[in-house]
């Protein structure tokens, strides 16, 4: 096989999985107007602060009676806080399929230590069975495996009667994917994610529901001062009215209101979803057409349209040790990057080797279309070099 260089490139070259690429048209000029240099408590801080809140509801369509507020750790921090504020009334099953929802199941497990806990854990590629949930404990999944590329195909296996709280990591979800907010009652997301905001801060939003068990409920732990929503056995308010628990950087506020605009810009969630769906196609006309190289999840039904993760099937190199095959995998993205063509595209750690493109609605189309000449070019060239050092 002779690699031979592919005539364009992508325009942006970033396929990052998180810090994800910026929205067409982003610059740096688009966040003049934010506060820099003022308290975050102060009154046009608290402003930029509530517009976020404002236009997350407006962009995710978040029912009015739903409480949205911005916490500290990212994506991460914002599911600490659930887990650590809501659970242990109950009995909970965690429903885990790739690193971070497997990490839900060791926080759950191992440090909140919770006795009537079940752990449903499929592997990479793969979902648990979701049918087995008992809708009378509390339920925590990803809606999205960011890390395996697998997501629930829907809510339909939530029921509406539930006596249990579902408590939803849906980080590469949010603003590529369909959320049935009747059958979330905390929602959780990241900014660096499918807009492609800035990082360190995170969104947590609360059903009645929810707001109910924060509000009746103290677990028998400890809880930071970080983690804490309530006050004398009343929800803050003031935290989903643009306060914040700790010091956000108001540059990344600014930075998030720039990239909900875009979305609004453009149609709001459908087109953001709508892009998504466009992205994956287009990558996924390339793996059916492409010998070498295969989805890492199997059922279509399952498969993410932000977070693609793909696995190397060509049989000289899926016959190679688990050793010899994350060499290739990383000789495949040290090559993209290389030649300035794709940045940041390798497996998560500890995930299978392969590649992990990212999809969501800030990528353009052109710029995957361009992008898989060029990984037909450096698996050709990769194997090659493989072939002749053997």
């Amino acid at each position: 096989m002779v690699a031979t260089f592919p005539a364009a490139r992508p325009a942006r070259p970033n396929f990052s999985c998180g810090p994800c690429a910026k929205h067409p048209g982003w610059q740096l000029q688009n966040l003049h107007d934010a506060p820099f240099g003022r308290s975050h408590r102060a009154k046009a801080s608290k402003a930029k602060l509530k517009r976020v809140i404002d236009l997350t509801r407006d962009v995710l369509r978040v029912p009015r009676d739903y409480r949205i507020g911005i916490v500290p750790g990212s994506d991460t921090g914002a599911v600490e806080i659930a887990l650590w504020s809501l659970l242990g009334q109950r009995g909970v099953d965690v429903f885990a399929w790739e690193s971070f929802g497997k990490g839900w199941v060791n926080d759950i497990v191992e440090h909140l230590k919770l006795k009537d806990a079940r752990a449903f854990v499929a592997d990479y590629g793969e979902i648990p069975d979701l049918g087995r949930a008992d809708f009378d404990h509390d339920i925590v999944f990803a809606w999205n495996g960011t890390t395996s590329g697998v997501r629930v195909p829907n809510a339909d296996w939530i029921v509406a009667g539930r006596k249990g709280l579902t408590i939803c990591d849906a980080t590469s979800a949010a603003f590529a994917q369909n959320l049935d907010w009747g059958k979330l009652d905390v929602t959780t997301f990241s900014w660096q994610k499918a807009l492609g905001g800035e990082a360190a801060h995170g969104m947590l939003i609360l059903s009645p529901r929810a707001v109910e068990r924060l509000e009746t409920y103290t677990p028998p732990w400890p809880l930071p001062k970080l983690f804490r929503l309530t006050r004398s056995g009343k929800l803050i308010e003031a935290i989903f009215e643009g306060e914040t628990i700790n010091t956000p950087s108001l540059m990344c506020v600014e930075d998030y209101i720039d990239a909900l605009n875009w979305g609004k810009s453009l149609g709001g969630l459908d087109t953001l979803i709508a892009r998504a769906d466009t992205n994956s196609n287009a990558l996924g006309d390339w793996v059916a057409r492409t010998p070498w190289v295969d989805f890492l999840a199997a059922d279509p039904k399952i498969r993410s349209n932000t977070s693609v993760c793909l696995k190397v099937v060509d049989p000289a190199i899926a016959g190679l040790p688990p050793a010899g095959q994350a060499a290739f995998a990383t000789a495949l993205e040290d090559l993209l990057e290389q030649e300035k063509v794709a940045f940041d595209i390798g497996p998560y750690r500890g995930a299978p080797p392969g590649l992990r493109i990212w999809c969501g609605a800030t990528i353009e189309t052109s710029d995957i279309e361009a992008l898989t000449p060029w990984l037909d070019f450096a698996f050709a060239k990769t194997k090659g070099d493989l072939a002749k050092a053997a």
